[in-house]
């Protein structure tokens, strides 16, 4: 997320952007392999698109610095591209926290609507929503 001149956070990707980069995000931390890389098939598979789409989101997100590629394929996050995509990995589990602990909304829709809020709210609202958590006792999981 790029900071405005005001102090405020606005997102600087777009939805499908944002959910290509937790995706990369997500899967490096799974993966085990010391450089953090992932294969585009793995997140093809775990966003339900088809590798040309990942393709084409490589390409932009390559193009705002987020991620390299290897001429064998292999994605790893930049740091610029590491960092967004832990604000956006946060969100998402504090959203998902909140909607289950708080409003009882079940797993799966918490983490589906989750997903849907996490591209909308403000830095400062997300700020102030894992603060009210912390409060409560709610732990954000990983």
């Amino acid at each position: 997320m790029a900071l405005t001149g005001d102090g405020n956070q606005d997102h600087a990707l777009t939805r499908a952007g944002e959910d290509y980069l937790e995706s990369i995000y997500r899967l490096s931390k799974e993966s085990g392999d010391s450089d953090g890389s992932v294969r585009s098939v793995d997140v093809a598979e775990q966003l339900e698109v088809s590798k040309a789409s990942v393709n084409k989101a490589l390409s932009m997100l390559k193009e705002e610095g987020m991620v390299n590629q290897s001429r064998y394929g292999r994605v790893t996050l930049t740091p610029e591209g590491k960092e967004y995509a832990a604000i956006v990995w946060r969100a998402h589990r504090a959203l998902r926290a909140f909607l289950e602990a708080d409003l009882g909304v079940e797993a799966e829709r918490a983490d589906e609507e989750a997903c849907l809020m996490e591209h909308v709210l403000s830095a400062d609202t997300m700020s102030r929503l894992i603060d009210y958590l912390a409060k409560q006792g709610v732990t954000i999981p990983d």
